[in-house]
């Protein structure tokens, strides 16, 4: 695929701007070609308008249609093949084994949400037919045009053709997606991918849309648009609120499902520790430094007892990290940010260094970290707390149990909290597990918060300031529940219904009738 540097307006490429930007290889700090065009104010409100128009008529489609959109994305994006494992790679720094990976994780939820809307249940359909009043039903449907802001650490599964992506397509919304600009190629090959498939499957013009830049106006263009109806992003906390900020400041406010990052707390008992510590010292090197650390689950908080298993741990951990050699981090800004944060969490009263790995010699290396504190200074100090993104992590010398529940109690919210322990180790610390239940989206249980199954039970969220919205998660299936609110129906005749909610059930999907569950 020859890439253009332009935008897709619906159907059309469009490049009205003056400005220009170019993707940097971080591994070598080589510009790459083309230019890329920055999307104007008008071109925004060009794909908005579109993406209006065809919501008219994309919601209607029925979920086998819209599966048939899905599943032709997942086609062409397998289509493109090694060009655009390459040129991600380039583009990302990432391995090409690695992204090859993703490409499966992406083009498997575009499937499986197809498997979801194809069946139907989805909708949440209810019928009260009860003589005491009128005919009510009511079932889940879309909300409109959403915008989708592509992440920078997953350049195919969080971004252009992401669970975002995935789930608003699956619910009935049309998108205007933001393509982030340190893959601005890789989102273009995917952008011309998802276009394909939206005239090959007879979609109406606009259903998909895709806006480059490096400026913010960009994305506020998007947010304050008055046609947009929710956002959906993969980011820092700063742009995420500032997103947040902006959605809940219009005339008319709309969700921002914003999720912000999270340092994972992990908590190792004394039981873990005891019977299993240098298999933990190991397992820890190996997650925080997955990916570089630029892993949204990557765990940067690790806290345990003080004691002589809780020492011997510490000191292989660090013996590993002395080994450990850098990889290459995927912008020159993140680099930069995720030095900076070290340098000023060692600024921090109580904070040591314990060890650190070695130099790559690449454009952009980050350096695996290990540090240490006291839980006494750690709860003076809410900073400790904070995200820096990339391969470090700050573990945390408690004296007792009612050290690591203070420390679980004073957390703000997160997307993981893990729990290395025996079975009696659960028993015995079950405050702990009450208290880290208000804490984060998901609770694990001997095993690293790094990698977030896409299946129907995930949640990928959590509470603020991980996420905008606790109630909400980002993989997984029930990610469609994001874009869709309930309507409801009151006295319509039979024809005039939706088919989820007529009396014959013609899609033959589970609804609730009358208070029981049919199936």
């Amino acid at each position: 695929m020859e890439l253009t540097g332009q935008n897709f307006i619906g159907n059309t490429r469009s490049a009205d701007g003056s400005v220009t930007f170019q993707a940097v290889n971080p591994a070598t700090g080589e510009d790459l070609q083309p230019s890329y065009v920055e999307a104007t104010g008008d071109e925004v409100d060009q794909a908005f308008r579109k993406a209006e128009e065809a919501f008219k008529v994309y919601r209607q489609k029925s979920g086998t249609r819209r599966a048939e959109l899905l599943e032709a994305i997942a086609d062409e994006i397998e289509v493109l093949g090694d060009q655009l494992i390459r040129r991600c790679s380039r583009e990302t720094g990432l391995t090409e084994g690695h992204l090859n990976g993703e490409r499966g994780r992406t083009v498997g939820q575009l499937r499986l949400f197809g498997k979801v809307i194809r069946e139907g249940s989805w909708v949440d359909a209810r019928i009260d037919t009860s003589k005491e009043g009128p005919d009510i039903r009511s079932m889940k449907m879309a909300l409109g045009p959403v915008g989708i802001f592509g992440a920078s650490n997953f350049p195919l599964a969080f971004s252009v053709a992401g669970g975002d992506t995935a789930s608003a397509l699956a619910a009935g919304c049309t998108i205007v997606v933001k393509a982030h600009p340190a893959h601005p190629g890789t989102c273009e090959m995917v952008g011309g991918a998802i276009r394909k498939a939206v005239e090959e499957t007879g979609m109406p013009d606009g259903t998909f849309s895709m806006v480059q830049g490096t400026s913010h106006e960009v994305g506020q263009a998007m947010v304050e648009h008055p046609l947009a109806k929710a956002i959906g992003f993969t980011g820092s906390f700063k742009g995420g609120k500032a997103l947040y900020d902006a959605a809940t400041r219009r005339p008319e406010p709309i969700p921002v499902y914003a999720e912000m990052g999270s340092t994972n707390p992990m908590f190792l008992l004394p039981g873990a520790l005891k019977e299993q510590g240098e298999e933990l010292a190991e397992g820890l090197v190996n997650s925080v430094n997955l990916g570089v650390g630029q892993f949204c689950t990557n765990p940067g908080l690790v806290a345990y007892q003080d004691s002589d298993e809780a020492r011997a741990f510490q000191q292989k951990v660090s013996e590993h990290f002395k080994k450990a050699s850098a990889g290459t981090m995927l912008t020159a800004g993140i680099q930069s940010a995720y030095k900076q944060g070290l340098e000023k969490l060692l600024q921090q009263e109580g904070v040591r260094l314990v060890a650190d790995g070695k130099d790559n010699g690449s454009a952009t290396p980050g350096v695996p970290h290990l540090l240490n504190v006291s839980s006494k200074d750690f709860l003076a100090n809410r900073f400790l707390e904070e995200e820096v993104f990339g391969p470090s992590t700050l573990t945390i010398t408690a004296g007792g149990k009612q050290d690591l529940v203070a420390i679980a109690e004073n957390l703000q919210g997160h997307l993981t909290a893990t729990l290395y322990g025996t079975e009696q180790d659960l028993e015995e610390y079950s405050e702990l597990v009450r208290v880290l239940q208000r804490k984060v989206g998901r609770l694990i249980f001997n095993g690293f918060p790094t990698g977030v199954q896409v299946n129907h039970a995930m949640v990928h969220g959590g509470p603020f300031p991980a996420t905008t919205d606790a109630r909400a998660t980002s993989v997984g299936t029930l990610a469609i529940e994001r874009f869709v609110r309930p309507v409801c129906f009151q006295g319509f005749p039979e024809e005039q219904l939706p088919d989820e909610l007529k009396a014959d059930n013609p899609l033959g999907i589970g609804r609730l009738v009358n208070g029981e569950r049919t199936k």
